[in-house]
């Protein structure tokens, strides 16, 4: 581990010498993470991208890209592009990126059963903002607006997210 990558603790998340309050998946953490388990799942997850809102916020960094309409996550054993960005209109089931609410505007997307997913094994497992303090996700990482912008600020690719059971 080095001070650049971003580790789970029971207190938060240990980053750059900071301690940041988060959020994790309601199913606790897992081993053996599955689709639709809640999980946040066991492992070094690197940060292979960051997605954004343009019309919400300003690009956080030179290597982050919009979020469009009609940008979707495919979250649906079904499919042949499950647990990767597709575009509307998709026949299988998915997560909207351009959501109503803000939980989206930043996003930032780890290797979690990603590119070559195994069918099942879970989706979506992304960074971002919390609903409200230790609100649970649905597996993911979650923090305040405020301290996400800070952290996609100073993570780059390779970047990883430690999550130890």
């Amino acid at each position: 581990m080095t001070p650049r990558d971003l580790v789970l603790t029971p207190t938060g998340v240990r980053f750059y010498g900071r301690n940041f309050a988060c959020s994790i998946g309601r199913g606790g953490i897992k081993r053996r993470k599955r689709e639709g388990d809640g999980a946040t799942p066991v492992g070094e997850h690197q940060i292979v991208g960051m997605l954004y809102r343009p019309d919400r916020m300003a690009r956080p960094t030179d290597w982050a890209l919009p979020i469009h309409p009609g940008d979707l996550w495919s979250d649906d054993v079904r499919d042949p592009d499950y647990n990767l960005m597709v575009r509307a209109p998709h026949p299988f089931g998915h997560e909207r990126l351009r959501r109503a609410d803000p939980l989206y505007d930043l996003v930032v997307i780890t290797d979690w059963n990603w590119p070559y997913a195994e069918k099942g094994a879970g989706s979506a497992i992304f960074i971002h903002q919390w609903r409200k303090p230790h609100h649970p996700t649905e597996g993911c990482v979650a923090f305040s607006r405020s301290d996400l912008r800070w952290i996609a600020r100073h993570i780059t690719y390779g970047t990883r997210l430690i999550v130890r059971g």
